[in-house]
């Protein structure tokens, strides 16, 4: 596994912490606005590990498409994703 998916994995794992901490502090009925700032840094850690996926996906798998002459579906996928993070 590279470094970008070790990272990632880690963000994820650690955002998997956070939210069951979250159903936690929910389930004990803890103030909504601790609860809310939780919520707040598991989403931080889910884009940090989307954008590591990316990069590696960009340094890789596109990398690897356009010097074998048949990147334009791999460049159209991440414009899908672009355009997601964009709209929200």
């Amino acid at each position: 596994m590279n470094q970008e998916k070790t990272s990632a994995l880690t963000s994820l794992k650690t955002a998997k912490g956070q939210i069951e901490g979250i159903i936690k502090m929910m389930e004990d009925g803890r103030y909504c606005v601790d609860i809310s700032n939780q919520i707040i840094a598991s989403q931080a850690l889910l884009k940090k590990a989307n954008i590591m996926i990316l990069k590696q996906h960009l340094h890789h798998c596109v990398k690897d498409a356009v010097k074998n002459d048949n990147g334009e579906e791999k460049i159209d996928e991440i414009i899908d994703i672009l355009e997601k993070l964009i709209q929200k």
